[in-house]
């Protein structure tokens, strides 16, 4: 089964809990990681990508201790929830009037149940045993008859001399490129719970720097300002698809106060690779 096939068999799951259940205004799913969001018809996908990255500090600092399992948020207009099953979260926005009771008797139920159907359509494929190396025969060596005659009169007493090994040469490690700087626009980062210490980039600025050092990982960057001031932060990339490909830099505020800076200045920004 392909992507396109099962995210349209999520989809059609969660159109019909808001049928079934008018008090759920809003239901999506996500990865923790944002490489999926499927939500209903009537669920804008700006507003699911702002609800992710809203919990997405919450996830970081619950996976340090363990696991999320359910978060609920009351508000004076509704209620939030999110519950975790196997490796995707499942987001229900209802009421102030729903029955509570009723919902979850109906997420709890369905949507599982659609996963494990899925499941079963779709199992995931056994992993491959590593194939052993075929090992060869010993190779013989033609010896002239005289000579064959003399090895094998004297084999007990005779020990073949074996050539010696050399020893691997060592490559010294190669050097690691200078480090790319890119000029960005400071665009605000807000929102509950966001991490103070964490900026985000555009997500094709960071795979080229990652292509750059052959795949390494860029977990942290500098930050610097025109006037000289400059900081180390960590960083992730932007999910927000209206900032896609525009060089900006979500950025929270107690970063825009250390640096003495706002929203839409220019700053400069380049990888962190030990």
């Amino acid at each position: 089964m392909d992507n396109e096939i099962y995210s349209f068999a999520i989809k059609s799951a969660l159109d019909e809990i808001r049928n079934v259940c008018p008090d759920i205004t809003s239901t999506f799913m996500f990865k923790e990681n944002g490489e999926m969001i499927i939500g209903d018809e009537k669920t804008p996908e700006k507003t699911m990508v702002q609800v992710v990255d809203a919990f997405d500090g919450v996830f970081e600092k619950a996976n340090a201790i363990g696991h999320v399992e359910c978060i609920t948020v009351d508000g004076s207009n509704g209620r939030v929830n999110i519950s975790c099953l196997n490796d995707l979260y499942f987001v229900t926005v209802t009421s102030r009037k729903a029955d509570i009771n009723y919902v979850n008797t109906i997420t709890r139920v369905l949507i599982p149940t659609i996963l494990r159907l899925l499941e079963r359509i779709n199992p995931a494929p056994l992993k491959n045993n590593p194939v052993l190396p075929e090992i060869k025969p010993n190779a013989r060596v033609s010896l002239p008859m005289e000579t064959e005659e003399a090895v094998t009169e004297t084999d007990e007493e005779t020990e073949i001399e074996k050539p010696e090994e050399k020893e691997p040469e060592i490559k010294p490690e190669p050097l690691l490129p200078e480090p790319p700087v890119n000029q960005l626009i400071v665009e605000n980062l807000g929102g509950l719970l966001v991490p103070s210490d964490t900026v985000r980039i555009d997500n094709v600025i960071l795979s080229q720097w990652e292509e750059l050092y052959q795949g390494k990982k860029i977990e942290e960057v500098e930050i610097e300002t025109f006037d000289g001031k400059s900081t180390k932060c960590k960083v992730k990339p932007i999910k927000d698809s209206k900032y896609e490909g525009k060089g900006m830099v979500q950025m929270p505020e107690k970063i825009q106060l250390a640096l003495e800076i706002k929203k839409g200045e220019l700053v400069r920004a380049k990888p962190i690779v030990e």
